[in-house]
């Protein structure tokens, strides 16, 4: 994906951890959409902005409790280094207590310039740096990581795999699970028969109507089983 500036879909990940990036994103067809410059993923370590001659990234919280809080300096000295105030990428904040993230908004995302990712330590990070940096906070899933790294990963692939050219038929980002509110009908291939399994008859008859019907009933029939709380409106963007 070449933009007007000649640059790809540019992702840029605060942590102390950068060797975990690409990682995996650098293998299969987002290693090959990396190389081929479509999009780059610059991992930066908060640490470098670090105070004194052990680069203290944390502290104490206030008002006491267990563990430790990514400091608001450095931590905003870190967005700062990395993007300037006109940078148009919006600034994600990894955490559980983050708007669930929807295909909506990964396809959005998607069709920006790109991101700039803040991957939190520790207990958390200092509640002012949040609203100073005007950091938009996601979460992945109703569960805790050790920290932000595994999560950014995986918004990453979920936009990666979106840019134009990444997968090879676009209509691959188009009928599976969430587009249009539902998860995905089932799949099948080769042999036409196993192990006293059939694929349905109406996949084999050629009739294309009567085969999107079969699929939308049965997207439909899972989406009511598995997830009732999915309707098609959650499909649409946050305001």
């Amino acid at each position: 994906m070449t933009r007007d500036d000649g640059h790809g879909w540019r992702a840029t990940v605060l942590t102390l951890y950068p060797e975990m990036f690409p990682g995996p994103l650098g293998l299969s067809l987002s290693g090959d959409a990396l190389a081929r410059g479509d999009w780059t993923c610059e991992a930066r370590n908060i640490r470098d902005h670090g105070l004194g001659r052990h680069r203290a990234v944390d502290d104490t919280p206030a008002g006491g409790g267990a563990g430790m809080v990514l400091r608001c300096d450095v931590l905003a000295a870190a967005i700062d280094a990395a993007a300037p105030p006109d940078d148009p990428r919006p600034r994600l904040l990894m955490s559980p207590r983050g708007r669930p993230l929807r295909q909506a908004r990964v396809r959005a995302l998607a069709e920006g310039a790109g991101v700039l990712i803040v991957c939190g330590r520790f207990e958390g990070v200092d509640e002012r740096v949040i609203a100073g940096r005007n950091l938009e906070e996601v979460s992945i899933g109703d569960y805790v990581l050790s920290g932000g790294e595994i999560a950014a990963l995986t918004l990453l692939d979920a936009c990666v795999r979106l840019l134009p050219g990444v997968m090879g038929k676009p209509a691959s980002g188009v009928e599976e699970s969430f587009e249009g509110g539902l998860l995905e009908y089932p799949h099948y291939t080769r042999p036409r028969d196993w192990e006293g399994r059939a694929i349905p008859d109406v996949l084999c008859g050629g009739n294309h109507g009567a085969i999107a019907r079969w699929r939308r009933a049965q997207a439909e029939a899972i989406t009511a089983e598995r997830r009732p709380d999915l309707d098609r409106g959650d499909d649409r963007p946050d305001p």
